[in-house]
């Protein structure tokens, strides 16, 4: 009896002492904010669609600055109420910044993946960063969603198969949207973790966030060419970003999971269920998507 209580106090020690070194955290980070910079570029999405493998290359550059504590922030989704200061908390001092440049811009930014996805996201972060330039990436959206479901499985959010999922998303997202735009503190778990289905109709937050920050300020990428063929599909984002040439980037696939073949009658009816998004992104995008293509 007296080792279990030793276990339980321990247990409760641990507990408040993470408590507490939380408070302290998010205290330093409202105090040093003012002297920090704000983000220049913001990974927004889409969330299993090699947002990882686009952080961990575009920070090798010598001229990208990797945020203080964490690739994502999740401020303008999840902890807006925090304040500026608490976000700009997480990037790089000013003078840390102009020392690294040597009369040079650096360029800092994060990967938060539900930012194009959260309605609210979309609003805040255009209005909040006039001038922040957007990396998407996008990949195949019946692969994603699979994806997705093995992802929210492993992290215990998610107890159905990947049919029953899909199935249930409809009644799990119903009125999600609309709860989250009309009430700023709502948290939506459902939206955040069960839309697998729903998140892959990509021209929809596309055009969304479009109308909100404009085409120049958005840099799609096609997540299949970039795992085939990184070198010139990173070029491209380099150039958008104004990043110099660099010979010392190092390409490799982060995040990725193994899981058994997705069953084809389910396969076919999600790519049935794509088909006009895709058509409508292709027309938008001026190009067609790499799992569109003949050969794909």
């Amino acid at each position: 009896m007296a080792f279990l209580m030793n276990q339980a106090e321990h247990s409760n020690a641990a507990r408040q002492a993470r408590k507490t070194a939380k408070r302290l955290s998010d205290a330093t980070l409202e105090l040093t904010g003012p002297a920090r910079v704000r983000p220049d570029f913001l990974i927004v999405g889409a969330q299993r669609c090699g947002t990882t493998t686009m952080f961990k290359t575009l920070v090798q550059h010598p001229d990208v600055v990797r945020p203080f504590l964490r690739k994502g922030v999740h401020y303008f989704d999840k902890a807006y109420w925090r304040g500026e200061r608490w976000y700009r908390g997480h990037f790089p001092l000013t003078v840390t910044t102009k020392l690294r440049g040597r009369g040079h811009r650096v360029l800092t930014g994060e990967s938060s993946p539900y930012y194009m996805f959260h309605p609210l996201a979309r609003q805040r972060l255009a209005s909040d960063l006039p001038g922040v330039k957007l990396l998407v990436l996008l990949r195949d959206p019946v692969v994603r969603a699979y994806s997705a479901h093995s992802h929210e499985q492993a992290r215990g959010f998610e107890d159905l198969d990947f049919e029953a999922a899909v199935e249930a998303e409809a009644g799990r997202v119903a009125g999600e949207r609309e709860r989250l735009m009309s009430d700023p503190g709502y948290d939506s778990f459902h939206w955040q973790h069960h839309a697998y289905v729903t998140r892959g109709q990509y021209i929809e937050q596309l055009r969304a966030l479009e109308q909100l920050v404009g085409r120049e300020r958005m840099c799609v990428v096609d997540s299949g060419d970039f795992f085939v063929n990184p070198e010139p599909v990173f070029d491209e984002v380099r150039e958008f970003l104004g990043l110099a040439p660099c010979k010392d980037i190092v390409f490799e696939q982060h995040n990725a999971r193994q899981r058994s073949p997705l069953g084809d009658e389910l396969r076919l009816r999600l790519m049935d269920h794509y088909a006009p998004y895709d058509d409508e992104l292709a027309t938008w995008w001026g190009r067609t998507p790499s799992w569109r293509r003949s050969d794909a």
